[in-house]
């Protein structure tokens, strides 16, 4: 199964909406092609560190997911990010985020007109 950069930005912004802490994502027999990218990309954004597994299925968002969505949250800098790993043939998450940071930061500076 391929990581779908765009589901798991779905799925962070389902956990941060959502008003129980927790996300839902079990792992049944003979899942639906459904549940089972549901559960497979919480295990990635877990891996990532941008989600905690609280129990068999159940996935809390870290202070650290929350600061990657905050970087993505913007429409145009998501585009800009995705675009810009696309050209490189694709990253891992955890240079997904350093890209989304620097464009937050470079738009940013732009309006506040300083350096960060």
């Amino acid at each position: 199964m391929k990581r779908d950069d765009d589901f798991i930005r779905s799925l962070l912004f389902e956990a941060e909406e959502s008003n129980q802490p927790f996300l839902l994502a079990p792992l049944h027999m003979s899942p639906s092609n459904d549940d089972l990218k549901r559960h497979m990309h919480a295990k990635w954004l877990t891996d990532a560190g941008f989600f905690q597994e609280v129990n068999k299925g159940v996935f809390r968002i870290t202070n650290q997911g929350h600061d990657y969505l905050t970087s993505i949250r913007d429409e145009g800098i998501w585009q800009k990010t995705k675009d810009s790993a696309a050209k490189v043939g694709g990253v891992g998450l955890s240079v997904m985020k350093d890209i989304a940071v620097a464009y937050m930061k470079q738009e940013l500076s732009t309006k506040l007109g300083i350096t960060i």
